[in-house]
């Protein structure tokens, strides 16, 4: 404990210094100020256009088009094969391996063959969980009133196709995680596409290659832990909080983010596992309340259900949104607030699936599929109907962007609304009290992505410096200076440094992917072999 409190004082106090020394200025406006050039630096860099359209995105689309075809539509094909094995329907499989007679397994001699059955840390469904928890969070409830405030119900159309082909995408990059994973001495597992880039590559003849773009996909994701893992975070449960408290100070973004980086450093910085692990209890049932939440709000309108979904797909492809101009600009908005929120491309779910008790690693490719139909299909798209729903009362216009800074904030009455407040002004519409519910939602979703991306990051930091506690220590207060600059600063110069983050991870991975996938293909295959010779 007194290493904790001494780390936390060692972020807090600078802080401090800098508070006293700028409360006339403005806490908040003067760390936006400050952060504001970094954000539009790394957002012109990442999404640099080709044809007038983000490159970024075309690969992102065009890769998990061609995974999609390539692997037979994964996606359709084997969704009820991958509910089986969260459930649990092949553990026997994972324990007695091709159950044949044949003197090797997979180019191993049988008497030979490492138990990988024991290595890794969590089950199939823990997996899941902890890599859902880092993409089920604000996404989800900021992120899509952000994509109907800038492109129209439409947006959500594009969103869900984003999100049924990342399944893809997703299932590729999570069978090379595992299947490329270090486990250490102490059973510890590191893994995702740094080791599957530097491994994948140098099986391939691309030694020095590998080697280079694992180091530059470090530095990304340790980039978008800060920004979309963290401050995308923090800043929007800073919009509620201040909503709900009706706190107008300058400084009050500045003072909440204090508040919530000591929260989540006590869990970070002092790994308290019973902290943790009611974290891992509360944060589920708060979204399976927020899910019930949705279906009341939605079944309660039940006669306007399917004219929400009839303007969905209008919107689509004849958007009328203010501002969007073309279907191509609806499509952009929806893409990049889809893959913002699951993450299918950027390669951070690996680094969680990687962790996986298994041998067979086309069997975590199975369960990480599922996840940004999760995601995306069903939560993104019941935020969706929710706010659309709201606004056939005609409450704000798509696309009418007020803000200054392009976060997509509307007018709601005589105030301007923005991300989470969108999606709370909707839910107090029909559930009395709901802003306190919502504003609870947010705050655990935010903390519970924090803490999966602090992973993520990490992880990544390790790769870079080491596995030693300074090394550790460092990254932990770096990351929770960010929890504060994200609570501080605009929403709109922290979404476009945390999808400039995000986004740029794409890049490296999408070689990785693209080298590998006949490895991904070859693991498939030697998983539903060993459960076909299990049947027998």
């Amino acid at each position: 404990m007194k290493r904790i409190l001494l780390s936390l004082l060692a972020l807090i106090i600078p802080f401090l210094t800098f508070a006293q020394e700028t409360q006339e200025v403005g806490l908040d406006q003067k760390i936006d100020q400050g952060f504001r050039p970094v954000a539009d630096f790394f957002s012109a860099v990442v999404f640099f256009k080709v044809l007038g359209v983000p490159f970024v995105l075309i690969l992102l689309v065009l890769s998990a088009l061609f995974f999609t075809l390539y692997f037979g539509f994964p996606n359709v094909r084997y969704f009820g094969r991958a509910i089986n094995v969260v459930r649990g329907k092949y553990d026997d499989v994972e324990g007695h391996g091709l159950g044949d007679s044949s003197a090797a397994v997979d180019g191993d001699i049988r008497d030979t063959i490492r138990d990988e059955s024991k290595e890794g840390e969590v089950s199939h469904f823990q997996a899941l969980a902890t890599a859902v928890s880092g993409t089920v969070g604000n996404g989800n409830i900021a992120g899509v009133a952000l994509a109907i405030a800038l492109g129209g119900p439409g947006a959500t159309f594009w969103m869900i196709i984003c999100g049924l082909l990342g399944m893809s995408t997703k299932f590729v990059e999570c069978t090379l995680g595992v299947q490329y994973r270090d486990v250490g001495e102490d059973g510890t597992v590191y893994g995702g596409p740094m080791y599957y880039l530097s491994k994948g590559l140098k099986e391939k003849g691309f030694t020095v290659f590998g080697k280079i773009i694992a180091v530059i996909f470090a530095i990304f994701c340790i980039g978008g832990s800060f920004g979309g893992g963290n401050a995308a975070q923090s800043n929007q449960a800073t919009i509620v909080l201040k909503e709900i408290f009706n706190l107008e100070s300058t400084g009050a973004g500045f003072w909440i983010g204090i508040i919530l980086a000591i929260f989540v450093g006590i869990i970070i910085i002092g790994g308290i596992k019973r902290i943790a692990s009611v974290t891992e209890k509360v944060v589920p049932f708060m979204a399976v309340m927020y899910i019930i939440a949705c279906l009341y709000i939605i079944f309660g309108n039940f006669s306007l259900i399917d004219d929400a979904i009839g303007l969905i797909i209008s919107e689509a492809f004849n958007p009328t949104a203010i501002g969007v101009g073309s279907v191509i600009g609806v499509l952009l908005v929806g893409f990049k607030r889809a893959a913002f929120s699951n993450e299918a491309g950027a390669g951070s779910a690996s680094i969680a699936h990687s962790a996986v008790k298994t041998k067979y690693s086309a069997s975590e490719g199975l369960v990480a599929l599922l996840e940004p139909f999760i995601d995306t299909v069903v939560i993104c798209t019941m935020t969706a109907l929710v706010i659309i729903i709201f606004n056939f009362g005609g409450f704000f216009e798509y696309g009418a962007d007020v803000s200054s800074d392009g976060s997509g904030a509307v007018m709601i009455g005589n105030e301007v609304v923005k991300g989470a407040g969108i999606t709370s002004k909707a839910f107090a519409q029909y559930i009395p009290y709901s802003n306190i519910f919502l504003t609870i939602a947010v705050v655990l979703f935010a903390v519970s992505t924090m803490i999966s991306w602090s992973y993520y990051g990490l992880q990544s930091w390790k790769y870079l410096f080491g596995r030693g506690k300074a090394a550790d220590l460092t990254y932990k207060l770096l990351f929770l200076t960010f929890v504060v600059i994200g609570a501080a600063a605009s929403m709109g110069s922290i979404w476009d440094f945390s999808d400039a983050m995000i986004f740029a991870m794409v890049f490296p991975n999408m070689i990785g992917l693209f080298f590998l996938f006949p490895v991904v293909k070859k693991q498939l295959v030697r998983y539903f072999d060993a459960i076909k010779a299990s049947k027998k």
